[in-house]
């Protein structure tokens, strides 16, 4: 059964999931799955996916979240990749995914609109009715089990350890909820980001194990209707990253003062660097609410900072949080002086350590005596507080000079003329390198490099400046913020042996 998604906003109410979470654990456990093993899901957001993320949990299982929008090649590759023994998906996506699927993998479907009393037996509602509740505590955490797009080739998975010894990380995340997201009984958190991003997921995943927090689910992200969503429900806190808070600036002034935020009093962004040009103008209108927070897949989060921080340390994506450590590391691996830029190490202990599926020896290229890097570039102030200058894969080499497409990303996110861009360095016979911008336009906007390369004056250094800028009606960027910018960039490099 199908039917056309409609944008929605849904309460997640605590009763009835424990009990189909339950159930959904039975009904796991009876097909094969239970600690260790490896479910899937290709869902769009829906207060569903933490039906069977906590039915998981129960029975000590990893679930892997599927980007409904990746190409089928690459679902059908994390599907044989990750082992997952069984799909649950919304079922339009099936049948969209349908020729790519493994034979033999049992599929659940999630149908948009409630399944009829005469649903087959792998509706999930039939299948939750089907089963008694599973009894007893739920199993030590083993959690999401991502994969992250890298640079090159098909993703690879994050796989994190697991034994008995260590403490449960659902006992992480309930102090989390509390001293990373500041929930007390009452409030109310708004996540509709993406939930087969890592960010968002563990955001709603923090809520759901502190218990005491109302926890709201959107669909999708509309700058307005996010706006009314945050009035209506009287919101207290939300999930951000910095695409959507430039969305939400770029309303009309009239729309922007339309709606009663009064309610909402905490705001955390995550998933790519904020200007603070941005921070600055959220927390002049919503009020001191904003914290950024910094961390990876891999890590999880690692700093935090927050608004008035922000303002006494512009730039800052903050200190160490929960035990966690990090060093700045030059190319030989030697530690770098305070306020020296190199390559951003980290150490979470309570996370426990990782690895990649199908990425040979990946880590002794990232791990030292513990410390692990995703490629993130940085420094460090005297007073412990992180500065990110970009990722080292993106750097761009210009005439022997290093320059870091986030700065040109986040003064060209300033103009009024641009909703969405990315910045990366092309072939150039002279300087090695040349710096390219995408840029999607406002609707309506002119497209006029010109124009661009002239309010873009002032606000960066001459050799900072694109020297090539191209235009598209839609970026290949997800609405996490993360730009595939691999899908842009490789074709200026066809028929090149080196790629930087």
């Amino acid at each position: 059964m199908t039917s056309t998604p409609v944008s929605k906003t849904e309460r997640l109410e605590r009763t009835p999931l424990d009990s189909d979470a339950r159930r959904l654990a039975t009904a796991l456990h009876r097909n094969g799955i239970g600690a260790n093993g490896v479910v899937a899901i290709l869902m769009r957001n829906d207060k569903r996916y933490f039906t069977i993320t906590e039915a998981c949990r129960y029975v000590g299982a990893r679930f892997v979240v599927l980007n409904w929008h990746a190409p089928g090649v690459e679902i059908r590759a994390i599907l044989d990749d990750s082992g997952a023994a069984l799909l649950f998906g919304h079922t339009d996506l099936l049948s969209a995914a349908a020729a790519v699927l493994p034979a033999t993998m049992p599929v659940v479907e999630v149908p948009i609109v409630p399944c009829p009393s005469a649903a087959g037996p792998r509706c999930l509602q039939s299948w939750i009715a089907a089963h008694p509740p599973l009894e007893g505590p739920a199993q030590k955490l083993r959690g999401i089990f991502p994969y992250t797009s890298g640079s090159t080739g098909l993703p690879k998975g994050i796989r994190r350890g697991f034994d008995q010894v260590r403490g449960d990380v659902w006992d992480l995340y309930r102090d989390l909820s509390r001293s990373f997201l500041d929930l007390t009984p009452g409030d109310r958190l708004y996540v509709c980001a993406p939930l087969y991003h890592t960010a968002p997921n563990g955001i709603a995943q923090f809520a759901l194990a502190g218990g005491d927090a109302e926890l709201w689910i959107g669909s999708k992200f509309d700058a307005e209707e996010f706006l009314a969503t945050v009035e209506r429900e009287r919101i207290t806190h939300v999930y951000l990253v910095p695409t959507m808070m430039v969305r939400l600036l770029k309303l009309p002034e009239a729309t922007r003062h339309r709606y009663d935020l009064s309610s909402l009093r905490f705001a955390v962004s995550t998933g790519a660097p904020c200007s603070r040009e941005v921070k600055d103008a959220i927390n002049d209108w919503m009020g001191p609410i904003l914290r950024e927070a910094y961390g990876a897949s891999e890590t999880s989060f690692m700093t935090y900072i927050t608004a008035a921080e922000s303002r006494r340390k512009p730039g800052s994506v903050g200190r160490p949080i929960n035990g966690a450590v990090l060093r700045i590391l030059d190319d030989a691996l030697c530690e770098c002086p305070v306020g020296t830029t190199g390559t951003v190490y980290i150490h979470q202990p309570r996370f426990g350590p990782f690895s990649y599926t199908n990425t040979v020896g990946a880590l002794a290229h990232q791990s030292v005596d513990g410390f692990v890097t995703v490629g993130d570039v940085g420094r460090v102030d005297a007073d412990g507080y992180l500065y990110l200058s970009d990722r080292k894969k993106d750097m761009i080499i210009s005439g022997g000079v290093n320059i870091f497409p986030a700065e040109i990303e986040a003064a060209l996110l300033q103009l009024d003329s641009v909703a969405d861009c990315a910045v990366f360095g092309i072939p150039d016979d002279e300087f090695g390198e040349s710096i390219c911008a995408f840029i999607q336009p406002m609707p309506g906007a002119r497209r006029d490099p010109e124009s661009v390369r002239s309010q873009l004056r002032g606000r960066l250094a001459g050799f900072k400046m694109p020297k090539r800028i191209e235009y598209a009606e839609q970026l290949p960027r997800e609405d996490s913020g993360k730009i595939f910018k691999r899908r842009l960039r490789d074709p200026f490099w066809e028929g090149h042996v080196r790629r930087i």
